[in-house]
């Protein structure tokens, strides 16, 4: 999406979790299944956000309330902040704010949260490129 938006020179995407659940381990397998529909790309392992994240990237988008005040509080441990933090749903123009987790529900579910996404990053991509 970045790459047809023109913005990837202009970006550095990455993701990470909040928790240490998954660390080191590669996506769900449903959510690899999903991605590989839609062609997109999907080699990562799981990564915990750290305290260099805050301060490299200009944004943290994240799905719930939860995340947000986990990275809230954690940014507060970092004397140099620079990244805004956000959930990734206050940009759907379909106004569903919160992005909830798939894990315990179905191959669909995968598919409506990659859907939320993808209209998300698109407005972002165009609010800020």
């Amino acid at each position: 999406m970045a790459t047809d938006a023109g913005a990837l020179d202009k970006w550095r995407i990455d993701s990470a979790a909040t928790s240490t659940y998954e660390l080191g381990s590669p996506p769900d397998h449903r959510g690899q299944a999903c991605m590989k529909t839609h062609s997109v790309p999907m080699s990562h392992i799981a990564r915990q956000v750290t305290k260099e994240d805050f301060m490299n990237f200009d944004y943290i988008l994240c799905m719930d309330d939860s995340n947000l005040s986990d990275l809230k509080r954690k940014a507060k441990s970092v004397s140099n902040c620079r990244a805004k933090i956000e959930l990734l749903g206050s940009y759907d123009p379909q106004k569903q704010l919160i992005i909830k987790d798939p894990y315990y529900g179905s191959e669909e579910d995968f598919e409506t949260v990659y859907e939320q996404c993808v209209r998300c990053c698109e407005v972002f991509l165009e609010n800020n490129s």
